[in-house]
Order: C-alpha cells, then sequence, then structure tokens
C-alpha cells in the first residue's frame, strides 16, 4: 500500500481525535519510520485533526473547525457553561437555562456563515482561509469576559461595586481571550493553522473590542473611520470588522443568534429571518470603505429585527421582575463581596468585584457563587444569604409602579413638531437616585418607611442607537445595480416605520412586602410623581 504525505509534515502534529483514519495512518507511519532514516521522516498535516459536527438547537448541525474546537476544550471557555444568557431571567421564565457557552458557539457558526457566503458570491475581496478562520474565532469569544449573570454583573455590579472604574465585559473578553490562549499553549497550533501571530491575535482582539471614543455626551461611539484606526486587517478589509460587532449600525451575527435563541427559549415569536440577510448581504464601497450592505427590499426584514430586540428588552430583559431580581443579586453580592476570596495568579486572592483584575481567578468566578453564598454557614454572608434565599422562595421586593423620565409639560408639545429625545428625557445619574429614594420616604414620614426601602431602577429602551434611527446607518443595493450602495431617505420609508426610538422609565419597587407598608408606599410613589410632574397610573409606559 502507498500513502503520500506532503514533505515536512512532523508525527507528533498527527490529531488522534480523527479515530480510524488516525489509526491507518499511524500504522503507516511506524512502518515508514522503521524503513526510512529519522532525518528523512515525512510528517502528517494538521489538516487530518478531525472536524467536529456539534448539534444545536438553533441552527442544527454545525462544524466547527479543529482550531475552534481545541478553544472549546479550554478551561477558559468551558466555563460559559456555567453563565446564563439572560441572568435572573430564569428564576422568571423557566425555559431560559441557556448558557454562553451554546451561543457563543452559534455565533461562531453564522460569522464563518456570513463570510463564507461574501467570498463565494464576491471572489475579487480576496478573502483568505485566515481571515474566516480569525472572523470565526472572535465569534466564537466574544463573550469570554462576561461574569456571573451576565449583565447583572457587567452592568449593575461591578459599575456599584467600583464605580470609578470605566470597565466593559468587551475588554474581559479580549484579556480573558489573551490568558486562553497563553495558558493553553495555543499561538503554536495556530502558527500550524497557517495564522500569523502576532498580527492575526490582533485582529481578533479587534473585532472582539473596536476602538471606541467617548462622544460628547460621555457616551461610547465608534472611533472615526477617517483615518484607519484598526492593525490587524488593512482598509480594503474594513467590511470584516462588521461581521461580530458592528459598532457602524448594530447589525451583526451575535444579534441574529440571541435573537433566534433567546425567542426560542423564552417562548416568544421571532420575527426576524437572519437567513434572508446572510443570503442577500454583499459588500459595496461607500467612500473609499467596504461595507456590508444589504439588498432595499430588506429595509422591512431590519425594521423587524429592531422590533425583535425592542420586544425582547420589554418583555424578557427589562421585565419588571427580572429588573428587580437583578437587582437583588446585585444587592446581595455587593454585601458579599469582600467576603468571597478566589485565588488567582500568583497565589492572590481576589473578591467578586476585584477578579475581573485577574483572568485565573476570573475564570474560577461563574454562576456557582449564587449557591456558594446561599449554602454559606459564614456569618459574614448572612445579609447576602438572606436576600438569595428571598429569589429562592419568592418573596421579591415588590413593584409600585413606573412613569416616563421626563415632564408633563414637554408632553404638551403640538404633534407635529418633532421633539429628540434627548430634549424630552431626563439624564439620571446616581445622586438623582439617592435623592428620589429620600424624596419617596419624606412623602408622609410618619408612615415609617425610610430611603432605603425604595428601589429605583432606570429602564433604557432603544433600538440599538440610542435616540437614532439604526436604519439610517445601513446601505443598500438594488437588483439591477448590486456595485452601488446608497441609503433609503427617511421620506421615502414607510409612514408606518417608528418615529421614536429610545425610551427611558422610572420604575420603583418596595423591599418591604407586607399589605400595609405596600399600600402606604404605593400612595408614596403615586403622590412623589404628582410632585415631580410625572406621569403617574397603572399604564405608563406599556
Amino acid at each position: 500500500m502507498d500513502t503520500q504525505f506532503p514533505f515536512g509534515t512532523h508525527v507528533n502534529q498527527l490529531d488522534s481525535s480523527d479515530g480510524s483514519r488516525f489509526k491507518e495512518i499511524w500504522d503507516v507511519i511506524k512502518k515508514f519510520q522503521k524503513e526510512t532514516p529519522k532525518s528523512k521522516v515525512l510528517f502528517i498535516p494538521l489538516q487530518f485533526s478531525a472536524i467536529e459536527v456539534f448539534n444545536d438547537s438553533i441552527h442544527g448541525h454545525v462544524e466547527m473547525h479543529p482550531l475552534l474546537v481545541k478553544i472549546i476544550d479550554t478551561p477558559q471557555f468551558q466555563r460559559l457553561r456555567n453563565i446564563k444568557q439572560l441572568g435572573g431571567g430564569y428564576y422568571v421564565f423557566p425555559g431560559a437555562s441557556h448558557n454562553r457557552f451554546e451561543h457563543s458557539i452559534g455565533v461562531a457558526y453564522l460569522a464563518g456563515q456570513l463570510v463564507q457566503n461574501l467570498r463565494t458570491k464576491q471572489p475579487k475581496l480576496n478573502i483568505t482561509d485566515r481571515d474566516i478562520l480569525c472572523v470565526q474565532i472572535a465569534g466564537l469569544c466574544h463573550d469570554l469576559g462576561h461574569g456571573p449573570f451576565s449583565h447583572h454583573y457587567d452592568g449593575m455590579f461591578i459599575p456599584r461595586a467600583r464605580p470609578d472604574l470605566d470597565w466593559k465585559h468587551e475588554t474581559a473578553s479580549v484579556q480573558m481571550f489573551d490568558h486562553l490562549v497563553k495558558d493553553n499553549g495555543l499561538e503554536t497550533v495556530m502558527k500550524q493553522y497557517d495564522l500569523q501571530v502576532p498580527k492575526d491575535l490582533t485582529f481578533i482582539r479587534e473585532m472582539i473590542a473596536p476602538p471606541m471614543k467617548k462622544g460628547s455626551e460621555g457616551r461610547e461611539e465608534p472611533v472615526s473611520l477617517d483615518s484607519w484606526p484598526y492593525k490587524g486587517r488593512p482598509e480594503e478589509k474594513s467590511f470584516l470588522y462588521e461581521i461580530v460587532a458592528n459598532k457602524r449600525n448594530g447589525i451583526d451575527v451575535d444579534k441574529f443568534d440571541y435573537f433566534a435563541r433567546d425567542c426560542h427559549h423564552l417562548g416568544i415569536q421571532n420575527n426576524f429571518d437572519h437567513q434572508r440577510f446572510l443570503m442577500f448581504a454583499r459588500v459595496c464601497e461607500v467612500d473609499g470603505q467596504k461595507h456590508i450592505c444589504i439588498r432595499d427590499k430588506e429595509v422591512r426584514n431590519l425594521y423587524d429585527m429592531f422590533y425583535t430586540r425592542i420586544s425582547l428588552h420589554r418583555r424578557a430583559y427589562q421585565h419588571k421582575v427580572n429588573n428587580i431580581i437583578g437587582s437583588m443579586i446585585t444587592e446581595a453580592f455587593l454585601k458579599a463581596d469582600e467576603h468571597i476570596q478566589i485565588k488567582g495568579s500568583g497565589g492572590k486572592t481576589f473578591t467578586l468585584s476585584t477578579a475581573i483584575d485577574d483572568m485565573e481567578a476570573y475564570t474560577k468566578l461563574t454562576d456557582c457563587v449564587f449557591e456558594e453564598i446561599l449554602n454559606s454557614s459564614s456569618p459574614e454572608l448572612a445579609e447576602a444569604r438572606e436576600i438569595l434565599k428571598r429569589i429562592k422562595t419568592r418573596q421579591l421586593y415588590k413593584f409600585l409602579g413606573q412613569t416616563k423620565a421626563k415632564r408633563l409639560q414637554e408632553e404638551a408639545a403640538p404633534q407635529k413638531k418633532r421633539i429628540r429625545n434627548e430634549e424630552k428625557f431626563i439624564e439620571v445619574t446616581k445622586e438623582m437616585i439617592s435623592t428620589w429614594k429620600a424624596e419617596l420616604a419624606q412623602i408622609a414620614p410618619e408612615d415609617g418607611l425610610s430611603p432605603e426601602d425604595f428601589e429605583v431602577i432606570i429602564i433604557n429602551l432603544d433600538y440599538g442607537m440610542k435616540e437614532e434611527n439604526p436604519i439610517n446607518m445601513v446601505y443598500f443595493y438594488s437588483k439591477y445595480d448590486d456595485t452601488t450602495a446608497f441609503p433609503i431617505p427617511e421620506e421615502q420609508m414607510s409612514e408606518l416605520r417608528p418615529t421614536c426610538f429610545s425610551e427611558r422609565l422610572i420604575a420603583v419597587y418596595c423591599k418591604k412586602t407586607d399589605n400595609r407598608s405596600l399600600n402606604v408606599a404605593k400612595n408614596h410613589f403615586d403622590q412623589w410623581c404628582v410632585r415631580k410632574g410625572f406621569q403617574v397610573g397603572d399604564t405608563v409606559g406599556l
């Protein structure tokens, strides 16, 4: 039997995961070694490593490149099995038991689908195998930095535990990715799969956490592309940065997966068909840069996508019970913070809030900390334990009502006059929330309610770009000319489209749950709304 192998192949690089093929090749190698001088032993390419198939609940049977499988089979990635995608949402929606693990695999798959489709349709884009693999790795690793209960930790706990720290989970994702690569010796493996280190590592980091800047109002916004800010790929491949985390208009495969996955597990209808986007996506040049564009007839499908986003926020992510469970988890974590000790690099110990400073410690921090606190007997954790027990036994803080964060007199503006959202919605600060709690308690001091008895949560709802219409940032092409991109002017869009793209609500809760306290607290809330000039009523914000 003659078996030919490429010159330069090293025996030790054969991956045993290939099953029967491995045995066949290995027998040939052993025979060949006996008959061939050691200096001339040929060797097996890594391409013999098996592509593994995952049976995903959303996308069906998906193939994963061997390098992706090696990343999946690391402690840093496996950690995502124990981080709920919807945080405390599982305590509200019994089906929301899915984790960041399967979402990340789904994003890697869709990233590969989109970039492969672009290469097939437009070979002149010169999309390489390296490009495809890097995009898939970025999709796979984009959520490595999430903490326990996902956004409850990232968006609620850390800002309160470390208010002076400007930290985002995307930053931690890049740090965890670097730690994963180093801790598992994957640089060598990446080179064997023809990735260029460190250039491709830089490219992957930039796709996970694109460079951002502070805007005029202190909000983060994408850096200007007038001067090309990226180092991983040149400007002619700018479209690759719009696949995993698209900061230009928010349309990316991350959303495609979590819309489909979250709707499936929540039991909510998903009106957006991401397969149509993958089918009609093309790259066109706009002002010297290449952007992913979509057929003009798909504008309604995109509005469905953004409507799905706002619907998920209203019905699930910002559900009044989900919000208060997240607030209670945050409160418990704050009380437990200094008493949870996590061993990190160099033998140092870190707390719940400082584990983000050390990726070895952060790898050990998952949703399991909830049960660790709940089942502890430590007196230092007694207060935190009691709060978590209230979640388990459904003794939650009670919802008093919500109001819009804007003054009533601004409602009197003529209907035809367009009022920008930033002119009518109040910018709420931490100091304002503390003041509001005191005001709620002082409505009638004799009722015995204190500021600590109230919880105020700000709910920001938008289509993904604050008060702006994200469709204005999308480029389209027509059936008759698929090389020329253009925006669709608002005056040409359907009159039935949304005209307001953000809303800010103030939700107020009471920590006391007895009937008397709740009745008194509800009266305080109603009077407070009247005094502040806010809307009052059970249907506000519905």
